[in-house]
């Protein structure tokens, strides 16, 4: 007689006598009805008993960054397949930072960070996967699919979908261009120095191709993160998104995580420890990447149960050298460092001078510095040697004083000034900074606050990118410092301050602040200080008057963000961390 539980039948067979989670949804009598849903899939009886893994991508029409991340997971799914294993395509919703820009849109960027991360938790411990391939392009693509890895702990890989190839304008003197450009040349319209027919022109050449956009932007800096994590392939994240050496890179890249799947891992959480956190802190530092991976990280560390914040990674910018010369704040794009050798040549030199922990162990099984063995040396023009980097104190860094206590960023890469003091110029959002800016109601030497904008009181935490272009396309980038409790864009250059803490929202110090107090700025390795012209007494006594802004009309998901998000120095996060999936869950 046949038991309900009884695996003999022939969809119940698993490899070498391991028993996959998989086997939860396709084993035994009681799973016939299941074993109907893979068969309509077209699944036969070989197809249903081998692991079963979920190819998660943000592919979609929303966004030239994410255009052709399905094709490429095609590709992945081949190399599953090959590997043993039997793939589910799974895409999930996707933000894109360039549509959302400098209006209320923007509000949901964050937020999709969170709901990627929960999709891929959904999916993973809904259907019970073995593994997870994970593809990404755009801002929040990236920590959102690594933090759903880590947080499900099976085994995984991430591939950055890649980046676009810069554009050019026609004519015998183009130079290679980008978004950022065209978010300058707004400025520049505004100001009277440029044109609409150059604005316009400028529009339609800036992103010739797929990909994420071309410069150390947020995208980048999170794919240059995942390979320096150990997530995923060295070499693969500067891969132009539409060279076709991305197909064969997913190939590869999924027949290793098909060893894992059918061995014994390493897992995520095998893999993100405080060594690779502080190896990505590092690569961040060295190219002068964005400053949204400083939000990122500690969210990333958060999932693996990890407690690493703002502190911590204020500790591994401020020793670790900038290196890469690299936009928005040096010359040159991903597609150059693809052509020197990719991120690998970036962390082959700061393992070499020991900024670098060799032995943090990568989805491969093999250590850093292994996988390092084959890497190019510096070509000493797009990136420089450790042992003589461009500055000795990195390209980004964390400010504190009596306005912020918990904490802000600056990326300093290609900063010419780093000490600033000037009068507060107060705007209770982006909307009026936005209107301010664009009419020239502010003066050189200001510090232009935006405040109520960090992740509760926004809710979503913004980023300023739109006001940034602008000041700088009117020539005025270098004249004025700007603060807020908000985010900046990877893109943003010059002397711009987010994510200060504690936010508006939780009364922080920016809430107290009022047109004219006077506002300084140390940016220098030995003082890292911003502060302002009142006392703790006066601060705390304009805090208690305070009207409480009202933010924005609640509900759905916004109203759920901001019940449940923690302070930016802990990476906004929405929930407890270290979820448990136990293997005899059902």
């Amino acid at each position: 007689m046949t038991k309900p539980d009884d695996t003999n039948d022939s969809s119940s067979s698993s490899n070498d006598g391991k028993r996959f989670r998989s086997a939860t949804i396709r084993e035994g009598t009681i799973r016939a009805t299941t074993r109907s849903f893979l068969h309509a899939l077209g699944q036969d009886d070989e197809d249903i008993a081998r692991p079963h893994v979920g190819v998660f991508h943000t592919g979609g029409e929303m966004s030239p960054c994410n255009l052709n991340l399905r094709e490429q997971a095609q590709h992945a799914k081949t190399g599953i397949y090959a590997g043993g294993g039997t793939p589910h395509e799974c895409p999930v919703v996707s933000i894109s930072d360039g549509l959302t820009m400098a209006h209320s849109g923007m509000r949901f960027s964050l937020i999709s960070r969170e709901l990627i991360a929960d999709s891929v938790e959904a999916s993973t411990r809904g259907h019970q996967w073995d593994g997870i391939f994970a593809i990404g392009a755009c801002d929040k693509n990236l920590p959102g699919l690594m933090m759903g890895m880590v947080r499900c702990n099976v085994p995984s890989v991430f591939v950055h979908g890649g980046s676009a190839l810069p554009g050019q304008m026609p004519g015998p003197d183009g130079q290679d261009l980008n978004v950022v450009d065209t978010y300058e040349t707004i400025g520049k319209v505004l100001a009277g120095t440029a044109t609409h027919d150059e604005l316009d022109a400028m529009s339609r050449a800036c992103l010739p191709t797929a990909g994420a956009c071309a410069g150390q932007f947020t995208a980048n800096t999170m794919g240059m993160v995942s390979e320096a994590l150990g997530l995923a392939p060295i070499g693969s994240s500067m891969v132009p998104a539409v060279f076709s050496e991305r197909a064969p890179l997913m190939r590869r890249a999924a027949k290793t995580l098909m060893k894992a799947v059918m061995g014994d891992g390493p897992l995520p959480r095998d893999i993100v420890t405080r060594k690779a956190l502080e190896n990505a802190c590092a690569i961040v530092s060295a190219t002068g990447g964005s400053t949204n991976a400083a939000l990122h990280l500690p969210a990333i560390a958060h999932e693996a149960g990890i407690s690493f914040h703002l502190d911590d990674v204020a500790e591994i910018f401020a020793r670790t050298p900038l290196v890469a010369d690299l936009r928005p704040g040096g010359r040159y794009l991903a597609r150059d460092v693809f052509y020197i050798g990719g991120a690998g040549v970036i962390l082959r030199t700061l393992l070499e001078q020991g900024f670098l922990h060799g032995d943090a162990l990568t989805f491969t099984g093999r250590t850093m510095a292994e996988e390092l063995a084959g890497a190019l040396a510096p070509d000493g023009r797009v990136v420089r040697e450790a042992g003589h980097p461009i500055t000795r104190d990195g390209g980004l860094a964390v400010l504190k004083g009596n306005l912020c206590p918990d904490g802000a960023l600056l990326k300093t890469a290609g900063l010419k000034g780093l000490v600033f003091r000037g009068p507060a110029r107060v705007f209770n959002s982006e909307e009026e900074a936005q209107a301010a800016v664009q009419n020239r109601r502010y003066e050189a030497g200001d510090v232009i606050v935006i405040r109520n904008e960090g992740p509760k009181g926004s809710p979503g935490m913004r980023e300023m990118l739109g006001i940034t272009a602008l000041l700088y396309g009117q020539g005025m980038g270098d004249k004025v410092a700007l603060l807020t409790d908000g985010r900046f864009s990877g893109a943003t250059r010059g002397l711009c301050i987010g994510y200060a803490g504690p936010e508006a929202a939780d009364g922080g110090p920016i809430a107290a602040l009022r047109d004219g107090d006077m506002v300084s700025i140390d940016a220098r390795a030995e003082a890292r200080a911003i502060t302002v012209d009142l006392t703790a007494e006066e601060i705390a006594s304009r805090l208690a008057k305070r009207e409480v802004n009202a933010g924005v009309a609640r509900g759905g998901v916004l109203e759920k963000y901001a019940l449940t998000v923690r302070p930016a120095h802990q990476g906004a996060v929405t929930h407890s961390g270290a979820v448990t999936w136990l293997r005899d869950e059902s």
